[in-house]
């Protein structure tokens, strides 16, 4: 996926320090853009001032890089779209930008603020905030879910961090095909705790475990049953997608697809 570079407006007051400031964040964004930890860390001053608002954490420069590889994803994906320009005034820089997650009552997302000061070439201060956004509109329970995001040890980055795993880890090694995998499995095989895993669940998709791995078995079952030329035993295949119980199957067959499954294949014949 290509990713567009950060756009940019006119700095504020043309002095020295702005220019400086622009040519900093740049190299900043370019090096979030190329998952560069250490061309990002080169950019830090050692006496950096760094406040996760979210969390309520101040993270020193010896944690910083525990911190910001925690943060940053291992696919190609990216996470984060800018929804202002990068503003320049001065030695402070203004980034904003949204990480939208595909939930399953809608678009659930992370709007997220970073206000960061330069001196001498270096980073030298962040100011980190972040809030939960439901379909685009701030929700009563959004405190609730920022306080849940805070008490589990993660930042607006790393829930997106952790959604572009998930999907990863479902899609290649599909774990679901195993009838008697758990959340204990998942968290093993992923790094992320079972708490980090529900919440995000929960939260996010607004689906319980068990239901996120029913649908993913629902999923495989459609589409092993239009690649078969052949028609195929519905029940055989159900169980080969890792349903360990048929009315479980049925059940969330005709909710996806308003029909049975004897319905669905007498349909798919004619």
């Amino acid at each position: 996926m290509k990713v567009p570079d950060l756009p940019t407006a006119a700095v504020f007051h043309p002095d020295p320090a702005g220019a400086a400031t622009h040519a900093v964040i740049l190299a900043y964004h370019q090096a979030w853009k190329s998952r560069d930890l250490d061309a990002l860390m080169a950019l830090y001053d050692p006496a950096i001032d760094y406040h996760d608002k979210l969390q309520n954490r101040h993270i020193t420069y010896h944690q910083l890089r525990d911190y910001l590889a925690a943060s940053m994803p291992l696919g190609a994906e990216e996470l984060q779209t800018y929804t202002e320009r990068l503003l320049i005034d001065g030695d402070t820089a203004v980034l904003q930008y949204q990480v939208t997650l595909n939930g399953s009552d809608g678009l659930v997302s992370l709007s997220t603020i970073e206000a960061l000061s330069v001196r001498q070439g270096l980073i030298f201060k962040v100011n980190e905030y972040a809030v939960l956004v439901s379909n685009a509109t701030v929700k009563p329970a959004e405190r609730e879910g920022n306080d849940a995001i805070s008490r589990l040890g993660l930042s607006a980055r790393q829930v997106g961090a952790l959604a572009n795993d998930l999907n990863e880890y479902f899609q290649q090694s599909k774990p679901y095909l195993n009838p008697a995998l758990d959340l204990p499995q998942v968290a093993a095989a992923t790094g992320y705790t079972r708490n980090q895993i529900s919440f995000f669940l929960n939260q996010v998709r607004g689906q319980s475990f068990y239901a996120f791995l029913n649908d993913l078995r629902l999923s495989e079952v459609l589409e092993r049953l239009h690649a078969s030329e052949a028609p195929s035993r519905i029940d055989e295949l159900a169980q080969a997608a890792g349903f360990n119980s048929l009315s479980t199957f049925y059940r969330c067959f005709k909710q996806h697809t308003g029909v049975t499954p004897k319905q669905y294949v007498s349909q798919r014949t004619r």
